[in-house]
């Protein structure tokens, strides 16, 4: 049953959420976010690809749930294309299956890709609002994929769908500062249409369980990683890192647990290979939330490898957080957004230094002492500044801004040019 708990003005705003590259609930950001709109009385509809087992309806939490078969990952600029094409044009005919059936007042697009834009515009001559919700920058995104080798032309491309998702939209969702600060000096768009919607942890969710008493026979110290396993998420970093902390630090007695899945997986369990790491590491693959949290409650020290460029620089990795409210201590590359998140509850190598990255973990092997003030104060970051629940209102108040902006349109249009205009206490806020 839909939960419905606030005022009256926001139960008539109804919300579409478009997704493409994560599953739905499976998508952390985006379960958050629905489900606090609909505990605060909006009314939530989520088109994304389907899972395996999913089908292609569901009603979770108060969320209504329309999914399309999930395509095979695209790969070269064609294949992206497909990809792409493919989920645009299947999420276009169900959400005109859903404007007939259940209508919506917000198109909510979460990137990637930037090309749902071409949905919001859409809509937007519909007269709805369209609400771009950017979780990353995407041409930093390529750029790093492709260690800066890739297509000018591509790059240009999605410097101009940013852009026009940006300019576009009534409200621009940023999950951090210097994500706002890249909207408004690139984009052009103006601080009062943003709202920074942090990443946060649900701590209901992420919590301390029983260890896994298998891994943690594997060796005296257990290091933990979890995150996409992409050709720009560093892991290439870590296993090099790994090899030294052999080789250079002489510590063999630790055992890596990496779960998580991408397009690197292959290429990084080969690369562990070549580097004579199978007995040290283990590629867990994706896993359930039960087990997530008994291997990362196993672990002694967990690890961001995530290596410096223009992407990772700008980027909340939201592994951290989840690392900080499990009360772990972590060892991460120096970048500019690691320290905003973590600050002193973490021990920063120079930034892509493996040998130096290595050297921290092995500080972290012989003190327990610093391993725990360091989980202590993550633990206590989150809990004060960086969990859900502070990053909620934010949201929420931008959404309330929004509809109440849409309301006040309405009831315009109704009364006609030659009516007045009641203000009282009606807020049209952050809208174009």
């Amino acid at each position: 049953m839909r939960s419905r708990t606030n005022a009256a003005a926001d139960t008539t705003c109804r919300v579409l959420m478009l997704l493409e590259n994560s599953r739905f609930p499976g998508d952390n950001r985006v379960r958050r976010e629905a489900a606090t709109l609909v505990e605060a009385g909006f009314d939530v509809t989520v088109i994304a690809p389907a899972g395996r087992g999913q089908g292609w309806y569901e009603e979770i939490f108060g969320v209504r749930v329309y999914r399309f078969p999930a395509p095979r990952g695209g790969q070269g600029l064609w294949g992206y294309a497909w990809e792409y094409g493919y989920c645009m044009s299947v999420s276009f005919l169900l959400s005109l299956w859903i404007l007939l059936r259940h209508g919506f007042d917000v198109v909510h697009a979460h990137n990637p890709p930037d090309t749902f834009v071409l949905l919001g515009g859409f809509f937007r001559l519909l007269g709805k609002k369209f609400v771009f919700d950017h979780h990353d920058l995407s041409p930093e995104m390529y750029h790093a994929r492709f260690d800066g080798q890739g297509s000018s032309l591509v790059h240009r491309v999605l410097v101009g769908l940013e852009w026009l998702s940006c300019r576009l939209a009534n409200h621009v969702i940023a999950t951090n500062e210097s994500y706002k600060a890249m909207q408004m000096t690139r984009c052009g768009v103006p601080e009062s249409r943003i709202t920074v919607v942090r990443n946060g942890p649900d701590l209901a969710r992420v919590r301390l369980v029983p260890p896994d008493q298998q891994l943690r026979q594997k060796a005296p110290t257990i290091i933990g990683y979890v995150g996409e396993m992409g050709f720009q998420d560093g892991l290439d970093y870590l296993l090099r890192a790994l090899r030294h902390l052999i080789d250079d630090c002489g510590r063999s007695d630790f055992y890596c647990v990496l779960v998580g899945r991408g397009d690197a997986f292959d290429k990084l369990k080969a690369l562990a290979a070549q580097l004579q790491l199978d007995d040290h590491v283990w590629f867990a693959g994706r896993v359930s939330d039960e087990e997530l949290m008994r291997y990362l409650s196993t672990a002694d020290i967990c690890v961001d490898p995530d290596p410096s460029n223009p992407f990772t620089d700008r980027s909340t990795m939201i592994k951290l957080m989840e690392y900080m409210a499990l009360g772990k201590p972590i060892v991460a590359f120096d970048l500019p957004e690691h320290r905003v998140t973590a600050g002193e509850a973490a021990l920063y190598a120079q930034a892509n230094n493996e040998l130096d990255f290595a050297r921290q973990i092995m500080s972290l092997m012989d003190d327990p002492a610093a391993r725990a003030a360091l989980g202590a104060r993550g633990r206590r970051r989150i809990e004060e500044r960086l969990e859900w629940r502070h990053q909620a209102q934010h949201l929420l108040e931008a959404y309330r801004r929004l509809c109440r902006a849409r309301s006040t349109s309405a009831e315009a249009t109704a009364r006609g040019p030659g009516e007045p205009v009641l203000t009282g206490t009606t807020e049209v806020g952050a809208t174009r």
